[in-house]
């Protein structure tokens, strides 16, 4: 303030050229003039002032003047742009959001370097007022998409938005679903790849989370190394991600309702083996695979609340109390122990946070039904899940797109990832404004382009960077 403010009106004196003659002029040659600040209003309405004050922005009076000069002088300190804690990447930008919205916004507009790029920013909040940014491709984005989310976001009325989790229950369509519809990130390439499909992007200030809307199943099982890597590697990883969600929600509820109702179904000698290690435990299957799996999520939750290095060394200690101890005591046996770490493991290769745990929530209903009616018990509880997932929609559009309603051309990005330059279209159900991502002309890869020209390269590789004109730098 002394160095922007007082300093530069202290310079000025009558004879300076340009001051005004009046009174009625002297804001507008102050403003214009002689402060040293770029962010600032006007403000006629004095009880408007407070709130301003409130904010921490500066309020300068001037005798005779009608308006106040509100000016923006505040400096938080924030964390530098680090690594996403939560969305790691073996291949990719190594970026990812901070708390201060301006930060965060520049980060997506030096990917996103469109004039179609939209940032609407309003108040949320009686108490707080944060900041809430809307972001969209004016040309891609659909417009009823983005009105429904202006509206579901303007009609929040409460006291204060912390982070951007308050905004997404507040804007869901199933608060009551297990399953996310909201798909949240910290990572900028990902939000920008998402406004580059039609989607919309919300961010609120003093959240390292942006949202991204509509939100499907099949997008929180995608990852950004799906993308980075050639796509028969990315198929690949993707097919053992989703191998992985199947041992997290059904192999605990396969393996009580096989063990219980229909050891037929094993081959003789592992029913034996199972049978001798089972040998000794008091307690029915059903019973001893609940017990392991709350033990495992207390553990779990226990080494996330706690520091890391003290995580680390309760995980360690947990896993050789509930592994080893427990089968010595006689409480578990060595099989359920291997199903049971298999689940967990299954769990943690999900990437979305929200997703693996609608999934392990899931798996204690499962469990039980195949204690009640093995085989035909998990069957049930299947059918229902399917159901429900069938039932749920995200902003008018189907939760289980694109499989169901099923067109062939979204699938190329579905459960496989065909190659980058067969995909040249956006996703039919977004509605987009310009549903085309590649032109038709456009030859797919180098391959293409030789049979396009009869087998012949139009130019050498490398090209010749002696001939005349060549802009290749010395």
């Amino acid at each position: 303030m002394q160095e922007h403010i007082l300093k530069p009106l202290m310079a000025r004196s009558d004879d300076h050229p340009g001051f005004p003659d009046n009174l009625a002029g002297l804001s507008h040659y102050i403003w214009n003039t002689a402060l040293q600040v770029t962010q600032g209003t006007t403000e006629e309405d004095l009880s408007a002032l407070p709130s301003g004050i409130v904010k921490g922005q500066l309020i300068l009076l001037i005798e005779g003047s009608a308006e106040a000069l509100v000016l923006d002088m505040r400096q938080v300190d924030t964390r530098g742009v680090e690594q996403p804690q939560t969305e790691q990447v073996i291949r990719g930008p190594r970026e990812g959001y901070v708390e201060k919205l301006e930060n965060n916004l520049s980060l997506l507009r030096y990917r996103l370097q469109s004039t179609d790029f939209r940032i609407e920013i309003s108040p949320i909040g009686a108490r707080t007022q944060s900041r809430v940014a809307l972001c969209y491709l004016d040309s891609l984005a659909g417009p009823k998409l983005v009105a429904e989310v202006m509206r579901r976001i303007s009609m929040i009325q409460t006291d204060g938005i912390i982070d951007a989790g308050y905004i997404e229950q507040f804007i869901e369509d199933q608060p009551l679903s297990p399953f996310p519809q909201v798909q949240s990130t910290e990572r900028p390439d990902k939000t920008v790849a998402a406004l580059l499909e039609g989607r919309v992007a919300v961010l609120v200030d003093g959240s390292p989370f942006a949202l991204i809307v509509p939100a499907l199943f099949n997008q929180f099982f995608q990852t950004v190394d799906d993308y980075t890597e050639r796509f028969i590697m990315g198929s690949l990883i993707r097919i053992i991600r989703l191998i992985a969600l199947a041992f997290s929600l059904f192999f605990p509820a396969l393996y009580v309702s096989v063990i219980s109702f229909n050891p037929e179904l094993m081959p003789t000698d592992f029913a034996v083996a199972i049978s001798g290690g089972r040998a000794g435990v008091p307690f029915p299957a059903v019973l001893e695979v609940l017990i392991m799996e709350v033990s495992m999520e207390v553990l779990r939750e226990a080494t996330i609340r706690l520091p890391q290095m003290i995580g680390g060394a309760l995980s360690i200690v947990g896993v050789l109390v509930i592994g080893q101890a427990a089968v010595a005591a006689g409480l578990a046996s060595p099989i359920t122990v291997v199903i049971v770490a298999l689940t967990t493991i299954g769990s943690f290769a999900t990437p979305a946070y929200n997703a693996a745990i609608a999934l392990r929530m899931l798996r204690f209903p499962l469990i039980l039904l195949a204690g009640m009616f093995g085989l035909y018990g998990v069957m049930i509880g299947t059918i229902l899940i399917i159901n429900h997932l069938l039932f749920l929609e995200s902003f008018a559009v189907p939760y289980m797109s694109p499989y169901i309603p099923g067109k062939w051309r979204d699938w190329k990005d579905s459960l496989v990832r065909v190659p980058l330059w067969w995909m040249r279209s956006r996703p039919s159900f977004l509605h987009t404004r310009d549903n085309t991502r590649l032109p038709a002309s456009t030859p797919g890869n180098y391959t293409a382009q030789i049979l396009q020209q009869g087998g012949e390269t139009s130019e050498p590789f490398p090209a010749d960077h002696n001939a005349a004109g060549s802009s290749r730098n010395q």
